[in-house]
């Protein structure tokens, strides 16, 4: 922690006299934030990176709990980490009627290292391997989330502002849609103002309360998984301050469109030049090498794209979520298509992941099998045209347990993550896939609705 940095939080504080207490927390393996809460008046200790938390904070189950057998509890005595805040600093909470403030924080052993557990520290050492090679990534995601009725006890759409009804249409792309709920809207826009978030367009889905919001693209990868975090949870304050509340879960309806979180990425050289353009619309051999290392670590990527019970239920054909190894120019029926336009801009778009992936894990993943790919010089098969849930292409696992084996033994994601959270990461899905044996389907809304 830097001098310079708690220089710019004490001062941001000073600034905000009516902020009396903060939230401190990181992203843990599910992309949950696990931390403390604070007075502001002892807030020099968490900007001086004298806070501290159990290294398993971060590696506990979707339900909080420790995992069981984990090296990080009993056989280590349970230790300590410290806690320490990320670059972003301080960033308002507008949603709570008692001003607050969230500081978000990464995790070090007591050496000064990185942990292993944390997710961040996992995108983190990706974006060093690309900084090495003078690359530097530009990142944007999209992401679709539902409003639902804040008092429900099982999925129901929200009641119109408007009408004063139970939303009932599928406003696809519909001003009608969007102006029902101008002040849920109005407010987030200005929440992510206030909290540094480039939000731009929103749309209205397919799905009965169903929405979409796009984040700007940035030269910053880390800050592009930062803001998608804080984004999540804005998006689920701001409902629950206007009654709703707010779903990112992939799967929240059994028969309506499910929530993903799509990203777009290219790559720029030491010069700032895209490396994927070469003056034509099929892009460069570097993007195509990129597209054969995702495609080749996608089927072990699965669980990181659907991490959760309730994953499996958005990847159904005819869906628009994709359930094949597949890549093709403006397809979206593809796991991966490349979109048209300027060739200046020449990009990937990677489609897997549901809204409810963690966002550090899941940029960590897909740049990280980038990076392998042009490495490699992988050579993706050829491109799909047309539906490819018609195609005879390899899939992707339909199953959380066989999503978990391809993962934990597959030599592409040792070569992304650090084996420490390969470990953590598969006993803390085998513990979870234990936890719904024998539930009800309701067991599952609970568990995910507001959560991931």
């Amino acid at each position: 922690m830097t001098t310079k940095s708690q220089a710019k939080n004490q001062a941001w504080l000073a600034a905000h006299p009516e902020i009396k207490s903060l939230r401190i927390a990181a992203s843990d393996l599910n992309g949950l934030p696990r931390g403390k809460r604070i007075p502001a008046s002892q807030a020099s200790k968490a900007f001086g990176g004298d806070l501290r938390m159990p290294l398993s904070t971060l590696n506990v189950d979707i339900w909080g709990e420790d995992i069981e057998e984990s090296p990080l509890l009993f056989d280590s005595g349970d230790a300590d980490g410290s806690v320490i805040p990320t670059e972003r600093g301080l960033v308002p909470m507008t949603w709570f009627a008692t001003p607050s403030a969230l500081l978000p924080l990464w995790m070090f052993n007591d050496r000064g290292q990185p942990f292993s557990g944390d997710p961040r520290h996992a995108l983190k050492a990706v974006l060093d391997r690309f900084a090495e090679q003078g690359l530097t990534p530009v990142v944007a995601t999209e992401l679709e989330f539902h409003l639902l009725d804040g008092k429900a006890s099982e999925p129901t759409p929200p009641i119109s502002p408007l009408t004063g009804q139970t939303v009932t249409s599928r406003d696809v792309l519909s001003i009608n849609g969007l102006d029902a709920f101008d002040e849920f809207f109005t407010d987030l826009y200005d929440a992510c103002e206030a909290m540094g978030l480039p939000a731009d367009a929103a749309i209205s889905e397919s799905g009965l309360g169903q929405f979409e919001i796009n984040l700007l693209h940035t030269d910053d990868a880390m800050k592009a998984a930062d803001d998608t975090w804080l984004f999540k949870l804005a998006v689920r304050g701001v409902a629950r301050k206007h009654g709703f509340a707010a779903s990112f879960m992939a799967k929240p309806y059994a028969d309506e469109a499910g929530n993903g979180m799509h990203t777009h990425f290219s790559v720029l050289d030491e010069s700032g030049a895209n490396i994927f353009d070469d003056g034509t619309a099929q892009g460069s051999d570097r993007l195509r090498h990129a597209v054969g290392g995702c495609l080749k670590a996608m089927r072990a990527s699965t669980l990181v794209f659907a991490p959760h019970f309730n994953s499996y239920r958005r990847m159904a054909p005819n869906s628009h979520a994709p359930t094949a190894v597949s890549w093709g120019y403006e397809n979206r029926t593809a796991a991966v298509r490349i979109p048209g336009g300027n060739p200046k801009s020449r990009r990937i778009e990677h489609r897997v992941s549901g809204g409810d992936a963690n966002p550090y894990l899941m940029l960590a993943v897909v740049l990280g099998a980038a990076l392998v790919g042009m490495d490699d010089a992988i050579e993706p098969p050829a491109p799909v045209s047309g539906n490819t849930y018609d195609a005879d292409l390899p899939r992707l696992p339909m199953k959380w347990s066989d999503a978990v084996d391809l993962f934990e033994g597959d030599p592409m994601i040792a070569r992304i993550f650090h084996e420490n959270l390969i470990r953590n990461y598969v006993m803390c899905k085998r513990q979870e896939i234990t936890g719904f044996i024998n539930q009800p389907r309701l067991f599952e809304f609970t568990t995910y609705m507001e959560t991931v």
